[in-house]
């Protein structure tokens, strides 16, 4: 009996009394008075279950040291048992009698087939076997399962749909000609891009790389371009360039392209791209300003004269066709360029670009 008691103490040891099945189980067990050499074990077993704060140590004893333990003391007082009692109470009020004790007012009926049931008045006019009543009302068995039998076919109507099952005479599968055409050009788009990264496509690659583009959007960012990898395309094929960057136009990820574009290094290529891009889209100023610093930047850096005197014509064209389009408001950069065309006025194009300036102010 003492595992009895343990094992409907134990698991709820945590939980409030209301919450715990069993208490009412183990206060009925201890008001009942026993004689034997097991009571007083009994007795002092649930008196420290059932004290207010419960002996955590019962749990760490085997069964021969906790029965040893308890016959050799003195019986424990009871505990008062008013917050336990007050606590099955109040919640015992909410829940009907028959249900405390396991118990359901609807029994299964008599029939055990559906087919054999008849109307509502007969089923509650049969009577009940005692076989019924005995296996209904037991204690050790669940609550009875609720009889639900399957509801009556409804006639048919004239004005309901009608299900309709085609046979398969007749019927022609149709099959996409254009699902793997798809996937056939993309592969030879990635082919020809992965070319354009290392060397300048033929005319007639650019021009397929552009139609497909063209006919599909979003072939441009399944192709392999990166941010990293669009210096190597701007300087091999910069007319693919352009059109990428067009496309990714809408893309989250287009600053970081731009951000590139104006680090890398200056070229009639790059150079090349932004005016293309300038003349096709609106730009952010901030951008075309910092391209314009890096360019005159790069022209001042250069140890060589001749690809000096040349990368600072490249500039002067490029800042001539900005201001002639309108692109930028020379006012922002006024200072700085006619300062790039003073360094370097003995170049024809930058004393051409100084004189542009004055007709402006």
């Amino acid at each position: 009996r003492l595992p009895l008691f343990f094992g409907r103490r134990e698991p709820y040891r945590a939980e409030p009394p209301a919450a715990q099945p069993f208490l009412p189980f183990l206060v009925e067990q201890l008001g009942r008075a026993r004689d034997g050499p097991g009571a007083r074990v009994e007795h002092n077993l649930l008196c420290l279950f059932l004290a207010e704060q419960p002996n955590r140590d019962v749990a760490k004893r085997s069964a021969l040291e906790l029965c040893a333990s308890l016959a050799a003391g003195e019986p424990l007082p009871v505990p008062s048992l008013w917050a336990v009692q007050a606590a099955f109470a109040e919640r015992d009020q909410h829940i009907p009698p028959l249900r405390r004790r396991g118990l359901h007012p609807t029994l299964l009926a008599p029939a055990a087939d559906a087919d054999e049931m008849g109307s509502v008045e007969e089923l509650a006019a049969a009577p009940l076997s005692d076989d019924d009543v005995s296996r209904e009302l037991s204690l050790a068995s669940f609550e009875p399962a609720f009889a639900r039998p399957p509801p009556p076919l409804l006639p048919p109507s004239d004005d309901e749909l009608i299900w309709l099952s085609p046979s398969a005479e007749g019927t022609r599968v149709l099959w996409d000609e254009s699902l793997c055409a798809e996937n056939v050009k993309a592969m030879e788009v990635r082919e020809l891009m992965s070319k354009a990264f290392k060397t300048s496509l033929l005319p007639q690659q650019q021009q397929q790389v552009l139609a497909e583009f063209e006919s599909d959007a979003k072939l441009v960012y399944h192709c392999g371009v990166t941010p990293k990898r669009l210096p190597e395309l701007v300087e091999n094929n910069p007319v693919i360039a352009i059109e990428v960057l067009l496309k990714l136009m809408a893309s989250s990820h287009i600053t970081d392209y731009f951000s590139v574009l104006v680090n890398m290094d200056i070229s009639l290529h790059s150079m090349e791209v932004v005016n293309r891009l300038t003349t096709a889209v609106d730009l952010p100023t901030e951008f075309v300003h910092l391209y314009i610093s890096n360019c005159i930047s790069s022209c001042e850096n250069i140890k060589d004269k001749y690809m000096q005197n040349r990368l600072v014509r490249l500039v002067c064209v490029f800042l001539q066709s900005l201001i002639r389009n309108k692109i930028i408001n020379v006012h922002d950069l006024l200072i700085e360029v006619q300062a790039f065309c003073i360094e370097f006025s003995h170049i024809r194009e930058a004393a051409g670009l100084f004189r542009l300036l004055k007709t402006l102010e």
